[in-house]
This record gives C-alpha cells, structure tokens and sequence, in this order.
C-alpha cells in the first residue's frame, strides 16, 4: 500500500502549491506606525477582542449564540497615503503571525470563473499558513453585486462577490480590507465587517512625529534639529505621511548636489521639496471622487475579471 502523507505535510504541499507569498512582518503598530488618537484606540479594541477571544466566545458562552464570530474582518479607510497598507502589515507584526498581502492584479484573470477560484485559493492560503489575509484596493472586490443580470459578465462579477462572502463566513482567521473608497462598499460586506478603522490626514502632533522618524540620526542638518521638525510640521499641514517621506526623499539630494563634498541639508531644503509635493498634488493626476457611477463600477469590474467590453457582451 502506497504511504499516505500526514496532515501536516498534506498542509504544507497545498502551501508550496499556493501562488501567494506568505511573508514575516518587518513592523509592529507598536514600534513603527505613527496613528491618530481614534485610529489606535480602534486598533486597541481590535486587538483586545482577538487576544480575549477564547475568554468572550468559550468562557462568557457567546459562541452559543455567535457561531460565525470566529473570525475577525477589519477594514482600513481614508486618503491615500496614510498607512492603510503598512498597518496592515504592522497588525500582523503585532500579533506575531505571518501575513498574505493580496493585490488587484493577483487576483483577476482573464479567463471567465477563475477570479473567484484565485479568491478562494487566497483563504485557503492563508488558513494553511495562519496568516493574516490582506486585500488591497478592496473596493473593486467588495462593490455592490448588480442587481439587473443582463450579460454574462454579471453573473461573472456576482459569482466573484459571492464567493467572496461564503469565504469570510467560513474563514477563521483575520481578513484586512484596505481602500480609499469606502463608500463603494456593498452592504452585505459593510455588515460582515466587525472593526471599520479610519486612517486620517495626521494633524500637528501627528506631523511632528512622523517627521521626528524621518529626520535620522545621520543626516547632515545646517539647523537644530527639534527647529527644523517644528517648522517642517507647520508647513506641511494637508500632507500625508507617504507625502512626508516624499519630501524628505527629495531635499536630501538636494543638500549633496548643492555641495558634494560637505553636505548639510537646511530648512530651504524641506520647505523647497515640500512645495513640489503640493504643486504636483495640483497640476498632476486626477483627483478621484469617491462616488462612482454604476457604469464605471461595472468597468472597473470588468477589468478585475479580466474581459474586454466585447467579451461581455458575447456572453450577454
């Protein structure tokens, strides 16, 4: 009789097969995020619900009557770049548990069903691995599911919703959602969700902070440094944190091509970059409103699953 494989291996053959990356954290909230006073009391109430569970679900005897509260779904919401994704992996570092960070791209296809079948092996995935399971740009999957099927591609976008539903109530572990589009959201998702965490523009405090991590120890400053975070916070009021690393990205090379051979970066340095940041966020790009029409939802979705216009309307 051939030998069968144990459960564990079982496991780990269905993990190597797994076209997702199941990586270690780098980050903890703790350590490296830099969160409003309502963002981290969120956190906070997140994390005590799932370090209590066993307490509140076996001991108080709410699994009796909460049989689905197995899991825990969150979902990250606000401006572009404010942290969603980095504390999606800080989350996982906290918590000491791997993490699948999942993108739009990983999970469409462009043949008809597979979306659905890519969304399913990403639960498997990370329930194999214990991991925490990362969506991003979340609301192109959990959109509305359209009411009036008339084409193929409908029953297509509605069986990649669906399926995705069946796996949130089955799973057992934890699911972030990430967007800048929260109000996208379908309904039947937007309840299924226990912690909606709002990611906002950082305030005063806030700036000093982040811009108190980017100002390293080792770089070259012509000015005091606690001066130079004061005035950098004040001036860069509107901008995000990823705009912040921005900045500093670009007044440090500006110190080194002014003068190679001593450097010293200055406030005409930061406040220069800084105003790139602002003159590109209004000459460059397009700022997206946050409601969509039902037809560039339906082309968005499309586009998720892969098909051409003229593929759907074949299949209408």
């Amino acid at each position: 009789m051939p030998n069968s494989m144990s459960q564990n291996e079982e496991q780990t053959e269905r993990l190597l097969q797994s076209p997702y990356e199941v990586r270690d954290p780098r980050i903890t909230l703790e350590g490296d995020m830099v969160l409003g006073p309502e963002t981290r009391r969120m956190f906070d109430e997140a994390i005590g619900a799932m370090r209590y569970h066993k307490i509140i679900y076996s001991d108080w005897g709410l699994g009796a009557v909460d049989p689905t509260g197995r899991n825990m779904v969150l979902n990250f919401y606000g401006p572009p770049g404010t942290g969603k994704t980095l504390a999606a992996e800080a989350l996982a570092g906290t918590l000491q548990c791997p993490f699948i960070h999942i993108g739009i791209s990983e999970v469409e296809s462009k043949f008809v069903g597979e979306t659905a079948k890519n969304i399913s092996v990403a639960f498997k995935s990370a329930a194999v691995a214990g991991a925490l399971l990362f969506f991003d740009e979340a609301d192109t999957l959990l959109g509305a599911r359209l009411s009036s099927v008339t084409q193929g591609i409908d029953n297509e976008i509605n069986a990649m919703r669906s399926t995705l539903l069946i796996e949130l109530e089955r799973f057992e572990g934890i699911v972030v959602f990430a967007t800048n589009f929260a109000n996208n959201y379908d309904n039947a998702f937007v309840s299924r969700i226990r912690y909606h965490i709002t990611f906002e523009l950082p305030d005063l405090d806030g700036r000093k902070r982040l811009w108190q991590r980017l100002m390293v120890p080792g770089i070259p400053l012509a000015e005091d440094r606690d001066a130079l975070i004061e005035r950098a916070a004040e001036a860069s009021k509107g901008l995000s944190g990823r705009e912040l690393r921005t900045v500093m990205r670009t007044a440090l090379p500006r110190a080194l091509v002014a003068n190679p051979e001593q450097p010293q970066v200055t406030w005409s340095d930061f406040e220069g970059a800084i105003a790139d940041v602002r003159n590109a966020n209004r000459n460059v790009g397009k700022q997206a409103h946050l409601a969509r029409s039902s037809d560039a939802e339906i082309n968005s979705s499309i586009k998720l699953l892969g098909l051409s216009n003229a593929t759907s309307n074949k299949q209408g």
